[in-house]
Order: structure tokens, then sequence, then C-alpha cells
């Protein structure tokens, strides 16, 4: 092997976006973070805890309100509902 070779350069990959990229968290991202069942993310959901709309059948919670009432325990309109 020949000490002056060039490797080939390797391709860069760029990192897939998270639910912290987002400014929208999914069902699944809050079973996780709260710990919760799918049942239950969903009542919360269905309580308007937090602002939430539908996306082709899919539930997509803003980031700012779920983040609020995490933190603050503040409850925003929902203007969807």
């Amino acid at each position: 092997m020949n000490n002056h070779e060039e490797k080939a350069p390797t391709a860069v990959s760029t990192p897939e976006p998270t639910a912290q990229d987002s400014r929208c968290y999914t069902v699944e991202d809050l079973m996780a973070m709260l710990l919760l069942s799918r049942p239950t993310v969903y009542r919360l959901l269905k309580q308007n805890e937090f602002r939430w709309f539908k996306v082709s059948g899919a539930y997509r919670i803003s980031k700012t309100s779920f983040e609020a009432w995490l933190n603050n325990g503040t409850i925003e309109p929902n203007p969807a509902v």
C-alpha cells in the first residue's frame, strides 16, 4: 500500500430532524416525554390542554403551547376547536 494514496471522500450525512427541531410535537413525542399511554395523550388533546391540529389525520401539538402547559400549567385556548 502506498502511503501517498488519497482516500475517497466519505459522504456526509445530514442528521434526521428531531422533535426539538420542529415547531410541533406528535402524539408519540408526548408519550415518550411524559411517559403516558396513547389513550391518555389523546384524552389530554380532547380536553384541549394545549393547542393542536390535525394533518392528514395525524395530530400535531404546538410546541410553544405544550411547553407553556408543561412549565406553567397554562392552558391556551385552541382556535381549531
